[in-house]
């Protein structure tokens, strides 16, 4: 109910995008960091993006790897086709759902732009990984989606103010004025000047 700025540790609605060209053997490893390694914390993955061009290659190998780790998905019509019955049907709600917990919403796109859109849409503009080996394709990403933190070809888990060397982290935040990412003590600091002469003037 603030009715002024303030720094706020908000929602994580991560994303992971796989792109066509990503190393899927790396992928996995990715996801499975980004989603269990720590499932209840806001840098955890809840969204996965995976390109039509090798969904049909792609999800059953990520399907068996998440059901090994006992992860539930929410999968759109597109990525069910693939993952047989190891998945239940997305709703609308699943897209904007920061679950905390080991459940993974996965939606099948057929372009970056695309991922980017639903991105920008869904999210929590907080933290989002595009796994490619096309660097122009991750320099785009990079600079379209609207996140505090923004990664390639790594897990949503380094974002975290230890990680970056901020020593204890105070929270992470989405919001663009002042402080954006991950909060140490520097960034709760504000400035104030003393300032010693001998007479000077302007």
């Amino acid at each position: 109910t603030a009715r002024m700025p303030v720094i706020k540790h908000y929602d994580g609605v991560c994303h992971v995008y796989v792109a066509p060209s990503a190393d899927q053997e790396m992928a996995v490893k990715v996801i499975l960091n980004s989603k269990c390694q720590k499932p209840g914390v806001c840098n955890a993955l809840e969204t996965l993006l995976v390109h039509q061009d090798i969904a049909a290659e792609f999800y059953p190998r990520l399907a068996k790897a998440l059901e090994e780790a006992q992860v539930e998905m929410r999968a759109d019509a597109a990525a069910l086709a693939h993952l047989g019955g190891l998945a239940k049907p997305a709703t609308e709600e699943d897209w904007s759902a920061e679950y905390l917990d080991l459940i993974l919403a996965i939606k099948t796109v057929s372009s970056l732009a695309e991922a980017v859109v639903h991105i920008n849409r869904y999210g929590s503009h907080h933290t989002d990984s595009i796994l490619t080996c096309d660097r122009a394709e991750a320099e785009q990403f990079m600079h379209e989606v609207d996140s505090a933190v923004v990664l390639h070809n790594a897990s949503t888990r380094f974002n975290d103010g230890g990680e970056f060397g901020f020593g204890a982290e105070i929270g992470i935040s989405t919001d663009k004025l002042h402080a954006r990412g991950p909060m140490g003590l520097a960034e709760l600091c504000s400035y104030k000047y003393l300032i010693d002469g001998e007479g000077q003037v302007r």
